[in-house]
């Protein structure tokens, strides 16, 4: 069973390293400066609902580091860290205490939304000025459209991934 969680795992995160090296090349300049679709989160989400808390954070920290060192991008490392890191633990918050109230999607919005102010921490960190958050209400919007089709999309992936390890025999331990 391990071998198989590890086997999943392994390739969850390299989906998620993908994700996250053809998302920076997309430029987005229509949407807002800096803005993102997320794309990469959409495993963070998946690992959170159908291998627990651990395992998305221990997919979110891979995935970052990788993925940086696939893009190149050795300074967007605090972002993504940081973004990756509190939007998991905010997601894994509120699907395990208000899944009753919040679908995959409002659970992704959430996260989208601690994402963008990790990263405006960050940016206000570096770039020493707290004023950058006056940018917050329109990352805050985008987060709503990007949260969306990524909680979409996960939705759809988790309910099949789900399927698909119920079929491969006793994968309760591998569930959760």
């Amino acid at each position: 069973m391990k071998t198989k969680r590890l086997l999943y795992l392994s390739m969850i995160v390299s989906i998620g390293i993908a994700l996250h090296i053809i998302e920076s090349t997309i430029p987005l300049p229509f949407i807002a400066p800096g803005a993102k679709l997320g794309l990469a989160n959409i495993v963070n989400l998946i690992t959170l609902v159908v291998f627990g808390y651990k395992y998305a954070f221990a997919v979110a920290i891979i995935r970052c580091l990788v993925a940086t060192l696939g893009t190149g991008a050795v300074t967007g490392l605090l972002y993504s860290l940081s973004g990756a890191l509190l939007s998991t633990l905010v997601m894994w918050v509120v699907y395990r205490n208000f899944s009753t109230h919040f679908s995959l999607i409002g659970v992704s919005v959430f996260g989208a939304l601690a994402h963008n102010i990790a990263q405006l921490a960050v940016a206000s960190i570096m770039i020493h000025n707290i004023l950058i958050f006056t940018y917050l209400p329109v990352m805050m919007l985008v987060s709503l459209f990007t949260g969306y089709f990524v909680g979409l999309t996960s939705n759809y992936a988790t309910l099949h991934l789900k399927a698909i390890l119920s079929k491969g025999g006793n994968t309760s331990k591998i569930i959760m």
